[in-house]
């Protein structure tokens, strides 16, 4: 028997995503992949996935899933509420869905994103190694839509639940460790301790490419034209406006504004949860 989920209501925008296309940035192929990656890998843990395994991840508003057979499901990440026909069942714990029987996600009461997993993954085709949606390039499966249909592999091993479910807190304003460079040369001497001593808040224009702050800008004292560039994963890049913006998994390979710093790889799944308004700060003590 085929197993699949049907998408009655796929919210503002929920995408698969797995752990992404490292790897590929020499070609001009973005990594993508889920934003929080330990939210991601606990929810397949709980229905007993390998933590590669594609899950769905959505973006404020949640979704809604009806299952075509029993199977497990389990949802992690943003705090929401969770109903299987209605009823509430736990979060960060796997949830045994009948046949016929509908998951909602709710929209998010703290933090951004939630991830669904389901016993077997998301069995969609694999482009360049990875099941993830790449909002920037268009590479991988388009963002989910009504009445789709998600094929679903077989369980491969058994559901685990937790005996203590850990959740970070978000409490504002998040801190951000970075190292500074490779173009902290290009900003004025007071441009890193402005940085380090400001409060930014996240700009509505954040998405999956880039987490945009509004708050004071930082000063240049270099003002030519740099030619274009690599780009990793957490680079603070300083367009025109002088307001940073935080790199996230659908950047483009290559940019050519200045790069003031690179933010710790621990601190990138906090950005995954940071919804417009909320503030941020950034820090050199590791």
């Amino acid at each position: 028997m085929s197993r699949f989920l049907v998408v009655l209501d796929p919210g503002p925008l929920t995408t698969v995503q797995d752990r992404g296309r490292a790897g590929w940035a020499h070609l001009g192929v973005p990594r993508a992949g889920a934003l929080d990656g330990p939210a991601a890998a606990l929810a397949n843990r709980l229905v007993g996935n390998s933590v590669a395994a594609a899950v769905l991840e959505t973006t404020l508003g949640g979704v809604s899933l009806q299952a075509s057979t029993a199977m497990t499901l389990a949802v992690t990440g943003a705090d929401a509420p969770v109903t299987v026909d209605g009823r509430s069942v736990a979060a960060r714990e796997p949830v045994a869905v009948r046949s016929g029987q509908t998951l909602c996600v709710g929209p998010a009461r703290t933090g951004l994103r939630s991830y669904v997993a389901a016993a077997g993954g998301i069995d969609v085709p694999a482009v360049l190694g990875s099941r993830s949606t790449d909002t920037l390039s268009g590479m991988g499966p388009a963002p989910l839509t009504k009445d789709q249909e998600l094929p679903v592999g077989d369980p491969l091993g058994e559901p685990r639940g937790v005996d203590v479910s850990v959740v970070r807190p978000l409490v504002p304003p998040t801190l951000l460790r970075f190292r500074p460079g490779p173009r902290a040369d290009w900003f004025a001497d007071e441009a890193l301790e402005a940085l380090t001593r400001s409060t930014y808040a996240v700009s509505s224009d954040s998405n999956r490419v880039g987490v945009r702050l509004n708050g004071p800008g930082l000063e240049r004292h270099r003002t030519g034209e740099l030619p274009s560039e690599g780009l990793v994963l957490g680079a603070i890049q300083v367009p025109a406006s002088g307001e940073p913006l935080v790199f996230l998994n659908d950047h483009p390979t290559t940019g050519g504004y200045p790069v003031v710093g690179v933010v710790a790889a621990g601190d990138l799944p906090a950005c995954a949860q940071l919804r417009p308004g909320d503030e941020v700060r950034f820090t050199t003590r590791r």
